[in-house]
């Protein structure tokens, strides 16, 4: 019975998220993205399954502030899930300036937005690279989820962060860019030997979200019990195996470490 903004909702946290809140009977589901191929794509989805789920689709971008406030003024969510961002870490070193912009000052507008238009419940998307951030992408991500907790504090709001690390499946992500290698016939590249990463499935991260939409107080920080990191010699060696190979047939070569990556994430 409410009404859910998503903005970022083409991405793959973002359509997970409209997919499993249209199961759950809001009165509105407001998808947000800059990307018109990725927002007709989740509006499709949705309309086949839950045709009965009131929808917007509006195409903006949240770093233009005054529109961003004149929308959600507008709509007037109860709650809103921030999944928008920049995400890519090497690309984020080399266009610095678009991770400063969307990340943080996308964060912002929306923030200031969701405080004036009564937006009652806010869940933030962040990431494990905020954790002793050694990228800009890292760093960006931390600055937001100050942001949020500011806002929270000053307005005593259940404003939240929910913090995860890499998502398995999510675009960009290794698992596909790994099977990419394999089905080409190799090689397969790692940037180190030692690299190590947590990861989780898309479905994991989204309950986590939602479950700290509806736990959230004033400012918490939620983030998932992931178990051990995965070395990722390991995963491509595995994956591999799986895919019928042997590294003899389908070799792994090092690239070396990229601009702003850790060897393992805290």
């Amino acid at each position: 019975g409410k009404r859910v903004l998503i903005t970022g909702a083409g991405g793959s946290i973002g359509s997970e998220l409209a997919r499993i809140c249209a199961d759950h009977a809001p009165s509105l589901i407001i998808l947000m993205d800059r990307s018109d191929n990725a927002l007709f794509e989740i509006d499709r989805q949705l309309c086949a399954v839950h045709p009965e789920v009131n929808r917007r689709v509006v195409l903006h971008d949240v770093v233009d502030s005054p529109r961003t406030l004149e929308r959600m003024e507008e709509l007037a969510p109860d709650i809103v899930f921030h999944a928008a961002a920049h995400k890519h870490v090497p690309l984020m070193e080399e266009n610095f300036e678009d991770a400063i912009s969307n990340n943080v000052v996308g964060t912002r507008i929306v923030v200031d937005a969701a405080l004036e238009s009564g937006t009652r419940r806010f869940v933030a998307i962040s990431t494990d690279k905020a954790v002793a951030p050694s990228s800009v992408m890292g760093a960006s991500k931390r600055m937001a989820s100050m942001l949020v907790w500011d806002a929270a504090r000053r307005s005593g709001r259940p404003f939240v962060v929910v913090r995860f690390g890499n998502v398995l499946g999510s675009r960009g992500s290794v698992v596909p860019f790994f099977e990419r290698q394999i089905e080409r016939g190799g090689p397969v590249t790692i940037t180190h030997p030692e690299m190590k990463r947590f990861f989780m499935t898309i479905s994991e991260a989204v309950h986590l979200v939602l479950e700290a939409g509806g736990m959230g107080q004033t400012g918490e920080l939620f983030v998932l019990n992931m178990g051990e990191s995965v070395r990722l010699m390991d995963l491509a060696e595995d994956l591999i195996q799986l895919s019928g190979f042997t590294t003899d047939q389908i070799p792994i070569i090092t690239t070396g470490i990229r601009p702003g990556e850790k060897l393992e994430e805290a």
